[in-house]
């Protein structure tokens, strides 16, 4: 797909409609619990099997998007999501709340699936990726503001989602005219990066699972712990959302000019202290400032793992797959955050969570540095090592714009092996250069005879 804007805003779109209910899952989860009499642990599974089937769907259709086009399965996600968030928000029963959940996960990850591949063939997939955040966290704070002044019960969030899916729906039209930007792909073949896809799948499950046994339970923390109202609660995550969509523009202007280990280690150093802040927040300022800060830099560390992410695989399947792991350790983080905050309180959970953000980021930012390569300055050549490796770049006497621009991402280098020779070359068919070479060459090409 290309780069142009007017071929990432359908994916953007897409990518909107299935990740807004991982953004709204602290609201969904409360909401059950108060609404329809269900124990914290019992909301945080509904939310849990949401989660789970969307993750399913992207296990499923990893490396299948391309062979389908992206428009049937983007428009069947997004009835998928429509109709059974619709009848989650409709149903007064546990039971099809959570059959509607499920089902409305599924179409999430089937179009989350299809934005991700289509993330994978742009030219610049951090680029698009950013836009993609910034686009869900926009959404997701504008809902925040608003659905706690309506009301509704468990309704509206469900509601919420299943509008976002029917407004994105005409984007899909758009999918299919888009035209492969990237270097043509075999239809079939190896995964590539066999050792660091798995690493970076695994660690992002698990970074994900610590980020929402955090967010699962936020509202519950400035609520029960901090005291405040389930509106102040709202406006907090409001403004961290609004906080989140300053860090993805200014990811988005960094780009690639530190490379992708950078902010991806670091980040997860700032992320790991927020959530020790936060967790053990007893007033609106210190509950406040953990989640802001939370915010900025999540979704900045997540764009550059997606980017990442993408980049293994063009066609997309490391995209795909390493997004479904990312939304089973979702699923799974607000039933550990459950069971954690009532085993040893929201402080004692906070400081497994930061500690485990630590200890993951190690496995995720060799893999950025192993496989994402350095940014590319003049003079510099990487003959050898990770897999994107630099062509050449010079300081002088290069055709205009046949160099790289300072902080471009490195070229792939592929090696060729000369053909062997049949026959080795008799020593009389060389013959010394010069004015009387033509001469020589023909008496002994005479003489030969």
């Amino acid at each position: 797909m290309s780069s142009r804007p007017r071929a990432a805003w359908p994916l953007v779109a897409v990518f909107t409609a299935g990740y807004l209910a991982a953004y709204l899952l602290p609201t969904i989860v409360g909401r059950l619990s108060v609404y329809l009499g269900l124990g914290t642990a019992q909301a945080g599974l509904v939310g849990s099997a949401l989660l789970l089937s969307s993750a399913t769907a992207g296990f499923v259709l990893a490396g299948r998007v391309e062979r389908l086009g992206p428009q049937r399965p983007a428009r069947a996600g997004l009835v998928l999501a429509a109709v059974g968030y619709g009848c989650a928000a409709l149903a007064g029963s546990v039971p099809l709340v959570v059959a509607g959940a499920v089902v409305g996960g599924f179409g999430s990850g089937t179009a989350t699936a299809v934005a991700a591949s289509g993330i994978a063939a742009q030219r610049d997939p951090h680029r698009t990726s950013s836009l993609g955040l910034l686009s869900v966290s926009a959404t997701a704070g504008a809902l925040y503001l608003t659905i706690p002044h309506l009301g509704g019960g468990h309704r509206l969030p469900f509601a919420s989602i299943a509008l976002v899916a029917l407004l994105v729906w005409p984007a899909t039209a758009r999918l299919g005219r888009a035209a492969p930007a990237g270097p043509a792909a075999p239809a079939t073949g190896r995964l590539p990066h066999r050792r660091s896809g798995p690493v970076l799948a695994g660690g992002m499950l698990v970074w994900s699972m610590a980020q929402n046994a955090l967010w699962g339970v936020s509202g519950r923390i400035g609520v029960g712990q901090a005291g405040l109202s389930e509106v102040t609660v709202g406006a907090v995550f409001a403004a961290a959302l609004g906080a989140g969509l300053l860090g993805v523009m200014g990811a988005g202007l960094l780009g690639s000019r530190l490379g992708r280990a950078v902010p991806i280690g670091l980040g997860t150093v700032i992320i790991a202290g927020s959530i020790v802040l936060s967790s053990s927040a007893g007033s609106l300022g210190s509950f406040a400032t953990g989640e802001i800060l939370w915010n900025t830099v999540y979704p900045v560390v997540l764009s550059y793992l997606i980017g990442l992410a993408a980049s293994l695989d063009v066609r997309g399947r490391w995209a795909v797959l390493a997004g479904s792991a990312s939304s089973v350790g979702v699923a799974c983080g607000p039933v550990l955050g459950s069971v954690l905050s009532e085993q040893a309180g929201y402080p004692g959970m906070g400081l497994i969570l930061g500690v485990v953000t630590l200890l993951v980021a190690a496995p995720v930012t060799a893999v950025a540095l192993h496989t994402g390569g350095r940014p590319l300055v003049p003079g510099s050549v990487r003959r050898r090592g990770g897999a994107p490796a630099a062509l050449l770049a010079v300081t002088t006497g290069a055709v205009p714009g046949a160099v790289p621009r300072l902080g471009s991402p490195e070229q792939a280098v592929t090696e060729i092996s000369p053909p062997a020779l049949r026959r080795r070359p008799a020593r009389n068919a060389f013959r010394t250069a010069g004015p009387g070479a033509g001469q020589s060459n023909a008496y002994a090409s005479t003489s030969d005879r």
